[in-house]
């Protein structure tokens, strides 16, 4: 069922992803000491539906009495059959009551409002739509997503950092909130590094999502596809490799652009097989470019390779700093989600809203002490 929307190589990684935070969920627990709460309302997203159904409704019924989940209407069928398959079993183990109810957004919006808690993924504007509509003391984690830009500084490996874009932009042909959209690369490095990319995306061919070997299959969403064809088409004159897409066949060929530094550029999430480069001379103007206000109010990751000057440090404007990992090493579903960029996730408490790395346990659990909680429980790794 997952393969109807991933491509087998996510499906697998989900799988082990899961089986992961379910291993972890009895420390996490013990770690975070969640209050027990009656109700929890979750609008799931539209990929990885196992790994969410295990996030925000297999780990939390630890501590609920009852979860109310609602898929996302572009995979409810996928997503039904997911809850299908776990749901028995998990009611053998006496865990607490899921329920999942493909219902549209107002109607759902009935439950969440009768629920302690309410878990929102997707786009900002929706997730403050729904806010508006719950009690002030329901407690709400809004996900949403960020760029999560690689720099690429004079001393990196350029073969290893070849891999790790590919492996951050790629992970099911692009369509995860963890992938890369821009890279920035010193210019230094640009001769080696974009004809490497180039020549690697090259080698890299659309087929069946079933496929083991696919990496990049037919994408999910038409508007995936008709937005990467808008983007590429304003771009024409930067594109390196590739640059073709079909609307028919849901397709966007494994493509990359490289830009001269433009400070005021932001991409967008492009949700599909993009590699954009861009280059930057000195770390000052990376460092400002992610604490411009367009960086800040949607900072999640920044993966550092081999720039000095952004290394050791914890976190970059609101963006956490990965150093010589991508995001998908540094996620850990035990562990909080994201950076402080309040657009890319947020806590909101008794009307009060804060941008920061999201936990449902640790936002559930007992009020905190002095020089304790969320904040001081982060951590960005194993």
């Amino acid at each position: 069922m997952l393969t109807e929307i991933a491509t087998a190589q996510a499906a697998e990684d989900e799988i082990l992803r899961s089986v992961r935070a379910l291993a972890g969920a009895p420390w996490e627990l013990l770690r975070n000491s969640p209050r027990r709460l009656a109700r929890l309302a979750t609008f799931l997203p539209s990929n990885n539906l196992l790994y969410s159904y295990v996030l925000f409704g297999v780990v939390p019924s630890l501590y609920t009495d009852e979860i109310r989940l609602r898929p996302s209407a572009r995979v409810a069928r996928a997503a039904l059959a997911v809850h299908e398959i776990l749901c028995p079993p998990l009611r053998r183990l006496g865990a607490g009551r899921i329920v999942m109810t493909p219902c549209t957004q107002r109607e759902f919006l009935a439950d969440c409002g009768r629920s302690d808690a309410v878990v929102f993924t997707g786009r900002p504007e929706n997730g403050a739509a729904v806010a508006a509509r719950l009690p002030a003391g329901t407690l709400l984690l809004s996900f949403g997503s960020g760029p999560n830009p690689v720099v690429v500084g004079p001393d990196a490996d350029p073969d290893a950092v070849c891999r790790a874009v590919l492996d951050a932009r790629l992970y099911n042909s692009g369509q995860d909130c963890l992938c890369t959209d821009l890279v920035l690369v010193h210019r230094s490095q640009v001769p080696t590094l974009v004809p490497r990319l180039a020549d690697a995306l090259a080698g890299i061919r659309i087929g069946d999502r079933r496929d083991p070997a696919t990496r990049v299959a037919p994408l999910v969403y038409p508007d995936a596809v008709e937005d990467a064809a808008a983007f590429l088409d304003a771009h024409r004159e930067f594109t390196v490799r590739g640059g073709r897409t079909d609307l028919a066949r849901h397709t966007v060929e494994p493509t990359l652009l490289h830009l001269p530094w433009q400070e005021d550029f932001h991409p967008p999430e492009f949700f599909s097989p993009v590699v954009l480069t861009m280059a930057y001379d000195a770390p000052d103007q990376v460092a400002r470019w992610l604490s411009s206000a367009e960086e800040t109010a949607r900072g999640m990751y920044v993966s550092v390779f081999g720039e000095p000057a952004l290394a050791g440090r914890s976190r970059i404007a609101t963006s956490v700093v990965c150093e010589e990992r991508v995001t998908f090493d540094v996620e850990d579903g035990n562990r909080p989600f994201g950076g402080y960029g309040p657009l890319a996730g947020n806590v909101r408490r008794h009307g009060t809203v804060t941008g920061r790395p999201l936990l449902l346990s640790a936002e559930a659990g007992p009020p905190a002490g002095p020089g304790t909680g969320p904040r001081s429980r982060i951590r960005t790794g194993p």
